[in-house]
């Protein structure tokens, strides 16, 4: 055989053997509990890489359970919410169609999704909240950022399912 054949069968020969060790690579058996993952990426429940040296914590925060609450609560707590969506319903007590909602949100409290919290703002009550997102109807919701900016606005949801679909 000429010398291009035997390279070009060498070079074959090693892609072949890269493909195979790579193929058993991704295949390797875990256990049902343990996350899988590709070879080039951390295994899901490891924590996120920190530089050398770095004096940050290795543990991961888990979701925060979806939940329907007070004003008051988000307030006090809002640090517990910073990765999680966080939707204000501005609702009034004698608006009919806010009270259906506040009735289907309130029955739905272990039915929201983990990192979708929802929180009960009075209408009436909280005009400065109202002025500040622009809210002149009650029964609106606005999903906003962690530091409270305005990411989206709309009216007229009534269940878990309609907010997550609008999220």
């Amino acid at each position: 055989m000429n010398s291009h054949k035997v390279s070009a069968r060498a070079a074959l020969s090693a892609a072949a053997l890269v493909g195979v060790l790579g193929l058993a690579a991704c295949s390797s058996t875990t256990s049902a509990d343990e996350a899988s993952s590709s070879p080039t990426q951390a295994p899901a429940s490891s924590a996120p890489a920190t530089p050398t040296g770095s004096a940050q914590p290795t543990t991961q925060t888990a979701a925060v359970e979806g939940s329907y609450i007070s004003l008051n609560e988000y307030e006090n707590n809002k640090a517990k919410y910073s990765d999680s969506d966080v939707v204000l319903f501005f609702n009034a007590s004698w608006c009919p169609t806010c009270q259906e909602a506040n009735k289907n949100l309130s029955a739905s409290k272990g039915e929201f999704p983990n990192g979708l919290t929802v929180v009960d703002v009075d209408y009436d009550d909280n005009t400065d909240l109202r002025k500040e997102y622009g809210v002149t109807t009650q029964h609106t919701f606005v999903l906003i950022e962690p530091d409270g900016t305005e990411v989206k606005k709309w009216t007229g949801s009534d269940t878990v399912d309609q907010i997550e679909a609008k999220v």
